[in-house]
């Protein structure tokens, strides 16, 4: 008997076909395949309509034409990319290597998707075209683009845009209430989230209770799910490599809190039925498959939808925004990046600069949503800016993927400023030579060429960094500081310009870099077949996320010291895990209460009086300085203390620190 030959695309199927324990099958619920050259191309970065993989520039060939020998081929993570891509703004210069030509955007010829670490076979590159069968070369210079300048020649400022929002920037909340961390929290999961994915587990188990013998399961209340949702907060904190250690009693593993909220067979029990959206409205969604109105990412938008309208209502944006991605791992057959984690969801996300506070978000659906034919990075920008929310005058950051001379220009027409990196290999990118900046230029150089709203700025620092803004004009005299080589080859300081826009690109989204990180730091994390409950787990660090913002931010208008992002989540579970209970006052609330009213100064107790630190040696020569304690008040070494206050001061004819310590903390 012959044996049978698979395909890839069979190969994967069975790769990633999992079993229908504790969840129904993927292949009903999650978005479309990628099956399309733009799907593709979003795996490695590029945009099939605004980037072009075939031009012939005047100087170094653009990102993605070439591979070099040293470069790892698409698929693989790459250890050095353009200063243009966020989070490699200074990288090493690189070296001559040797060139070998590959395809920009590898699309397989037989496979709805790319298998991971599989690369598609090479073909030869052909000019790809916009949808519409309009072709993507690049346009002919135009008369703006005649050449480009430097320093010398001076720039004109753009008009400044009014920064006309729809409410006062910050927290839109009454400071003249105290709220407690689960306060602010549950502003996000209200009473109707909650009981709304009370309704829906109960469905769902109801629908599964037929076939799952083995697990008991009770109907879970309001008070339950908060309960279980301190859990998920308490697992970001001590990330445990399983969470059946969160109930082990041996001596390796010591977790108190979680025995102490539900047990352990309870909490498996919630997770293996937890559902976001009802049960009988998913069997319709699910018989729609393949035709108009299927939703891919039904599953979630119940939550997803109450999650973003208390995101816009208790918060508004500054004035400086970005638009950046955010990747949730799931174990589906979505590849949506080439670094780790490679496969799962990909959600744009909206976030002002100043505070790192998720205003809006969008789960990126595949091909199963209807593109405007301006290519990817446009539409998720456009779809993510809400005029009539937001208002006008903003600045929008973003990376090189999202940048292009068409999103720029419409959000000039809408009254929004933009500034971002781009690609050389971008539609409508300056294509001249005219005094270009030569290859060999010196660190700071810089050239700039303006059409219209639009400023293009070269700049040399490590690499080249190539810029596009319409809200910034290409130098005004900012400088940095650098190391640099002399001829001699020993390292100096020198002051380098810099342009406006890297100027500002580099401020802002450093910002934003480091929002991501504190994120991504007390991420909850947990091992689950069911894709939506990993954006569950993601709509929940955004709610913890803003909650912490928004305390942090009514702290400080008081002029108090806000609880920092560790112990905020501390308390946070705390006050779930009592909820239901008013009869035992928790930990955190007395906490809350204690940081929201006035000092009040302890009471001076009696016995205050100098005694040795401890007992006096015998020896001469160690009499003054055995056993000597640093002195609270002024950090020197000191032989006495306070009997009653147990602290180490001074006391001689110069520095009398017990009488000034005491004196402070009890007048």
């Amino acid at each position: 008997m012959e044996r049978k030959r698979l395909t890839l695309a069979e190969v994967d199927e069975n790769l990633f076909r999992f079993s229908d324990e504790e969840s129904e099958s993927d292949d009903a619920s999650m978005a479309a395949s990628m099956d399309s050259e733009e799907e593709v191309a979003f795996v490695h970065g590029i945009d099939a309509v605004l980037d072009m993989p075939e031009v012939d520039p005047p100087y170094p060939p653009p990102h993605g034409m070439f591979h070099t020998s040293s470069d790892p081929l698409p698929g693989q993570q790459s250890t050095s990319t353009l200063s243009s891509d966020k989070g490699s703004r200074s990288t090493s210069p690189p070296h001559a290597k040797t060139v070998v030509p590959i395809p920009s955007a590898p699309i397989p010829s037989n496979t709805s998707h790319t298998v991971a670490g599989q690369q598609p076979l090479a073909r030869a590159r052909k000019r790809r075209s916009a949808p519409g069968g309009k072709s993507t070369a690049s346009p002919p210079p135009t008369a703006q683009e005649d050449r480009w300048h430097d320093t010398s020649e001076e720039d004109e400022q753009p008009p400044p845009l009014t920064f006309c929002p729809r409410r006062n920037p910050g927290v839109q909340l009454d400071f003249q209430t105290v709220y407690s961390p689960s306060d602010i929290f549950q502003l996000f999961f209200s009473q109707e989230v909650i009981q709304t994915l009370c309704n829906n587990t109960n469905g769902f188990a109801a629908q599964r209770k037929g076939n799952d013998t083995k697990r008991p399961w009770t109907d879970v209340n309001a008070d339950e799910m908060l309960h279980y949702l301190s859990i998920i907060i308490y697992l970001g904190l001590m990330k445990p490599s399983a969470i059946g250690d969160l109930w082990r009693k041996d001596h390796l593993h010591s977790y108190p809190f979680p025995p102490s909220v539900m047990a352990g067979k309870r909490y498996k029990a919630i997770s293996a039925y937890l559902h976001m959206s009802d049960p009988a409205a998913d069997a319709v969604n699910d018989q729609l498959q393949g035709q108009p109105g299927y939703d891919g990412l039904f599953r979630i938008k119940p939550l997803q939808e109450q999650i973003l309208t208390a995101c816009q209502a208790y918060y508004h944006p500054h004035q400086n925004i970005a638009v950046d991605e955010r990747i949730v791992a799931t174990e589906v057959r979505h590849r949506v990046t080439d670094k780790p984690p490679r496969r799962g969801y990909k959600l744009f996300v909206l976030a002002d600069i100043s505070s790192g506070y998720t205003y809006n978000f969008r789960v990126y659906k595949g091909n199963a949503r209807k593109r405007s034919g301006k290519g990817l990075s446009f539409d998720a920008v456009v779809d993510l800016i809400d005029v009539p929310s937001l208002g006008t005058g903003y600045t929008v950051y973003v990376d090189s993927f999202y940048t292009s001379s068409l999103l720029f220009r419409h959000l000039r027409g809408i009254g929004f400023g933009a500034c971002g990196t781009i690609r050389e290999t971008r539609i409508c990118f300056p294509r001249t030579s005219a005094n270009a900046l030569p290859r060999k230029a010196d660190r700071g150089d810089m050239r700039w060429i303006r059409d219209g709203p639009l400023l293009f700025v070269k700049w040399k620092d490590i690499r080249d960094v190539t810029v596009c803004s319409t809200a910034h004009k290409a130098y005004s005299g900012k400088s940095m500081q650098c190391q640099v080589r002399s001829p001699s080859g020993a390292w100096c300081t020198q002051q380098i310009p810099v342009p406006d826009p890297v100027w500002a690109y580099n401020t802002f989204m450093e910002e934003v870099d480091w929002s991501d990180a504190l994120i991504k730091y007390f991420s909850p994390t947990q091992k689950t077949r069911r894709w939506f409950v990993q954006l569950f787990l993601q709509f929940i660090d955004i709610a913890v996320m803003n909650s912490f913002i928004i305390h942090k931010e009514m702290a400080l208008a008081r002029e108090q010291k806000p609880l920092n992002q560790k112990r905020f989540r501390e308390v946070l579970c705390l006050e779930l895990a009592g909820a239901g209970q008013p009869q035992e006052s928790s930990q955190a609330e007395a906490v809350s209460a204690c940081s929201s009213l006035p000092h009040v100064r302890e009471q001076r107790p009696e016995g205050c009086f100098p005694v040795p630190v401890c007992q006096v040696s015998t020896d001469v020569r160690q009499k003054a300085s055995h056993g000597r304690r640093k002195c609270v008040y002024c950090k020197k070494r000191t032989m006495l203390m306070c009997k009653s206050c147990n602290v180490p001061l001074c006391i001689n004819v110069k520095q009398m620190c017990f009488t000034k310590w005491h004196v402070q903390k009890y007048a």
